[in-house]
């Protein structure tokens, strides 16, 4: 398994030193109003899977991000689809990587709950509910090129995780064998928000390039989680998408996972009524 992946690492270098570009359009599908999913044929392939990476589009003036924490809901524990059903919500993602005891790894704040007090050294930040009207609604804060310490009394929720891709468009991603399935968050460079799915196996570093060379106008993005445990659901309109992670290096080598692990902290997002 590792000599094959070496084999995919290779060739993966040698697609983009040859330069990646786009071979695949994006195929916007609307939801509604402000929300829009596409499923992205990714133009390097996995070592398993269908490379497909699912993206959700969302205009945070017509929907807003919400997070839930097992912690702030009796420590009862769900699966993505669990919490869209518990909470009304259209769409679930993973908020991050946790703890032993269910607990972000990062700061986590919403409202008046912290889940961890604790700023780790990571340098994204999702922030949302602004407190005021003269910040955006939802960003993903830089903290080497932002000023957190301000920021960080400027909204009410935060959700601290692992930086991907830079305010500079950069991929700072360590460039390691290890490949997983992912989900990730990210905003694009009109301040849609983009909720991120990946089952194929990637390594980290050459996934963050195709994203970055997809037309999809990446500012930056941040981690979320990886392998059996990254989540993505979407059901709107007619429309249900379930994404269960499964292969991960040296933890599960395999592309056989079919069911949603439980998660303690999620991401979802509801139509905003006006």
């Amino acid at each position: 398994m590792k000599k094959l992946s070496l084999l995919f690492a290779l060739l993966v270098g040698i697609i983009l030193l040859m330069g990646l570009k786009p071979i695949n359009k994006i195929q916007w599908m609307t939801l509604d109003d402000g929300l829009y999913y596409a499923e992205y044929d990714s133009p390097v392939k996995s070592i398993t899977g269908d490379s497909k990476i699912n993206i959700l589009k969302i205009n945070p003036a017509t929907y807003k991000l919400n997070l839930f924490t097992e912690k702030e809901n009796g420590w009862v524990r769900r699966t993505a689809p669990q919490w869209a059903g518990y909470k009304n919500q259209v769409a679930i993602i993973n908020a991050g990587m946790f703890m032993g005891d269910r607990r972000s790894c990062g700061y986590m704040k919403n409202f008046g709950e912290i889940n961890n007090s604790h700023v780790s050294e990571n340098n994204c930040v999702l922030a949302f509910n602004p407190m005021g009207k003269d910040i955006p609604t939802v960003q993903i804060i830089d903290r080497q090129c932002q000023e957190w310490n301000a920021l960080r009394y400027r909204y009410q929720c935060f959700d601290q995780s692992i930086r991907m891709v830079d305010c500079n468009q950069v991929n700072v991603w360590k460039d390691v064998d290890k490949m997983w399935s992912v989900v990730t968050i990210a905003m694009d460079k009109d301040g849609n928000v983009l909720f991120i799915f990946c089952r194929s196996p990637y390594r980290m570093h050459d996934f963050i390039d195709i994203l970055l060379n997809a037309p999809i106008d990446l500012y930056n993005m941040m981690y979320l989680e990886g392998g059996p445990l990254a989540s993505f659901y979407l059901n709107c309109n007619g429309k249900q998408v379930k994404g269960i992670g499964s292969y991960e290096s040296d933890f599960y080598e395999s592309n056989g996972n079919n069911h949603f692990w439980t998660i303690p902290n999620v991401i979802g997002i509801e139509r905003i009524v006006k």
